[in-house]
């Protein structure tokens, strides 16, 4: 069974499985998720927990003894294999599809795991295994659009609230970093009072912690969003990103939208081009649907990105930077959004 990370607290009210595994790239969210496990098996008397780290040199066997022995006092115990990678090593992929062919009842098997990479993970042996014997847990990032919604979420858990004006300043103060965006949370149950959050008492409690990531400007570029796609650039440039990489993930996006403009599918364009984030696929989608462009101008904005390829590599003399801002307005000029 596979569940989205907001779907496990009503499953874990009403179910306990065997096997579960917990993947993703956002740590507050899965952590959150794995916690949840934990919690609902200590309230069914899996009272001990074993945790393996399965890192380089990890011997298998450390694994079967723990999951196929009793606890210490003859109970329940929760397993916990945390694997560091998302490239699953081939001697624990066969071990995970071993033991998920006949799991010991005595004991939760709570899988925890970044992202699956390579080709094909989803039909691997080990990740149908897990699959037919409990819950796979996909964790996904919270897109920025939700991110006030998210946020006014977690405000009612202290029983606060915010006018959209002040979950908007929050969400870009935050944006890109939810563990940050807890902690300020948080940070803010304890300094104001219950009710309605001033824009001043926010401003003067919240950080600036926003961490921005390539695939946030290509979000906002597809929503036609020019002033956040120019504000993630500069994000971006003052964390010491380079230049090439924003390219890459702006450049994979631009064929994987004029193909859809071309009435291609979007995922298997997005395969092809090496494009994995989920929102960029969804916005991608959203803005074809939308017709908010149009294929003379996507045309163009790949033009324009051959052109900041040659600055990077030095053949042209401008600035990639400014040749990355020219290449989002000028499209974002052609939106109709």
């Amino acid at each position: 069974m596979q569940l989205k990370a907001e779907q496990l607290p009503a499953h874990l009210a009403k179910n306990l499985s065997a096997v579960y595994a917990v993947h993703g790239d956002e740590p507050l969210l899965a952590l959150e998720a794995a916690d949840a496990v934990r919690a609902a098996a200590r309230k069914r008397d899996f009272a001990e927990r074993e945790v393996l780290e399965a890192g380089r040199g990890f011997d298998w066997s450390e694994f079967r003894h723990a999951a196929e022995n009793l606890s210490l006092f003859g109970g329940r115990k929760i397993v916990e294999l945390r694997l560091p990678s998302g490239k699953v090593p081939a001697p624990i992929a066969k071990g995970l599809a071993q033991y998920c062919a006949n799991p010991n009842p005595d004991t939760l098997l709570l899988v925890t795991m970044p992202r699956p990479e390579g080709a094909g993970w989803w039909k691997s042996d080990w990740f149908a295994a897990l699959d037919r014997a409990g819950v796979i847990v996909e964790v996904s990032g919270v897109p920025r659009a939700q991110l006030p919604r998210w946020l006014a979420g977690r405000l009612a858990r202290h029983r606060q609230n915010a006018s959209v004006e002040v979950l908007a300043f929050l969400a870009e103060r935050v944006e890109g970093n939810l563990l940050a965006a807890h902690q300020e949370v948080e940070k803010l149950a304890l300094l104001a009072p219950e009710g309605e959050l001033a824009m001043d008492t926010v401003q003067d409690a919240v950080a600036s912690v926003a961490r921005y990531d390539p695939n946030g400007a290509a979000e906002a570029l597809l929503a036609g969003d020019a002033a956040r796609y120019v504000r993630v650039l500069e994000g971006l440039r003052g964390e010491g990103e380079q230049p090439t990489f924003i390219l890459f993930v702006l450049s994979a996006m631009l064929f994987v939208l004029q193909g859809a403009l071309r009435g291609q599918d979007v995922d298997s364009l997005a395969m092809q081009h090496r494009l994995f984030a989920k929102p960029v696929k969804a916005a991608i989608q959203a803005a074809v649907s939308a017709r908010r462009f149009q294929a003379p101008k996507v045309a163009a904005a790949i033009a324009h990105a051959a052109l900041v390829d040659r600055a990077i590599k030095g053949v042209q003399a401008s600035d990639p930077w400014q040749e990355l801002i020219r290449l989002g307005l000028n499209l974002a000029h052609g939106s109709k959004a």
